[in-house]
């Protein structure tokens, strides 16, 4: 079989999917291609199951979301709004603060809490009533490039050829590595440990954040209900110890964090406790001759400000306007146009590499002198409006 559409791309996570039926409304063909069996993304089997993964979406995600009918057929019960953040440093009684609320940056939220689940289900039920997608089930094998075309063969032999290629296959992208980018790469030396859990006192809305030498950077955001999300960065010594812990012995070295805040903490059931590596990649180009990468494939952060996945979003919204603004002569892979969205993302990306990259190196630091300077940092940056209003643009995905 050869399938010939407008748009190919490979890789079916929530970035992949979005990407898909962004291209779709655009009036393109497209096609999706997923390594595995295509199914529906399977229902909660409990309604007081919770997704360990989690993603902090921004305004600009909600947007671009919300555009595509996806955000209404999200399960809005399982949604949850941050309305604001408390961020701690450490030393004597946690010198350095920072807090930011919705109220102060005239939002009605600075961002909301989805579950990947929930996400995708949303995003399944769409792309079923979408006449312009084609979802085929392979894995590809070899890449060609001619001058109109990107052909993706098969392992079972099938050819898929598009004017654009769109990499959303992840870190370890196979569209990367077979246009040979080369990607800088380095191990933070730490694992990122989730779960869920209920806290005995309210929320309201709140994400809290501690940065810890010691014991790395830990989050516990807000999910729907008297329930939190943890994601820990953990060093990787001390994140070989957690994993080796129950959740409820995790729930007890919490308790120096949550109280007096959110009070004493009990794992959801079932009990789940997952991690995940963390490394900083960066790509030396996000396009190629007719393809372009999105998501994780051209970019991976430290999850310590949660926009690993707003990046993606963004790189989606710049893709598919410049595809859509191309001159009539041009199609979706033209040269010119993958410049285009190249130097849109140019700036957005490389300043969240440095500020997560930076932060996350300032704060793995145990230096007395440099534990005072960033805790001060803290302090001075909530004392200030101007600055505090430009990251709180950051944080809700456009500049304020």
């Amino acid at each position: 079989m050869q399938l010939q559409t407008d748009i190919c791309i490979i890789g079916d996570g929530a970035i992949g999917k979005t990407a898909a039926l962004g291209f779709a409304q655009a009036g393109l063909k497209v096609t999706l291609l997923s390594p595995a069996a295509i199914t529906q993304t399977p229902s909660v089997a409990h309604p007081e199951e919770w997704d360990v993964r989690v993603y902090a979406v921004n305004h600009v995600a909600r947007t671009l979301l919300s555009s595509l009918k996806v955000w209404d057929a999200l399960d809005a019960a399982r949604v949850q709004a941050i309305d604001a953040m408390e961020v701690a440093g450490d030393g004597d009684q946690r010198a350095g603060s920072l807090a930011f609320d919705a109220y102060g940056a005239r939002v009605d939220a600075l961002a909301w809490i989805v579950e990947d689940r929930n996400l995708n289900q949303a995003l399944d039920t769409a792309l079923k009533f979408s006449t312009n997608i084609q979802r085929v089930q392979g894995r590809a094998s070899t890449l060609q490039i001619d001058d109109q075309h990107a052909n993706v063969q098969l392992e079972n032999g099938d050819t898929l050829s598009a004017a654009l290629l769109v990499g959303a296959d992840g870190g370890a992208s196979w569209v990367r590595s077979q246009c040979n980018i080369d990607l800088d790469y380095r191990s933070y030396g730490q694992r990122a440990i989730v779960a869920n859990f209920s806290c005995a006192i309210p929320h309201r809305g709140t994400a809290y954040q501690w940065f810890s030498a010691e014991q790395g950077v830990i989050a516990l955001l807000p999910l729907a209900g008297q329930r939190v999300s943890l994601v820990w960065s953990a060093p990787e010594k001390l994140a070989q110890t957690l994993l080796q812990e129950s959740v409820f012995e995790l729930a007890a070295r919490l308790a120096e964090f949550a109280q007096p805040e959110l009070g004493s903490l009990t794992p959801l059931q079932p009990e789940t406790m997952r991690a995940f590596p963390l490394a900083l990649m960066r790509p030396h180009a996000i396009t190629a001759s007719r393809v372009a990468l999105i998501g994780d494939a051209a970019h991976v952060i430290h999850p310590l400000a949660g926009h690993g996945m707003n990046l993606g979003f963004a790189d989606i919204n710049a893709l598919l306007a410049a595809v859509n603004a191309r001159e009539s002569h041009r199609d979706c892979g033209d040269a010119r146009v993958l410049a285009r969205y190249a130097r849109s993302r140019r700036e957005d990306n490389l300043m969240m590499q440095i500020t997560t990259d930076g932060l996350a190196r300032l704060f793995e630091s145990d230096f007395e002198p440099v534990r005072i300077v960033r805790n001060l940092g803290l302090n001075l940056v909530n004392r200030l409006p101007v600055l505090k209003r430009r990251l709180i643009g950051h944080a809700l995905g456009k500049s304020r």
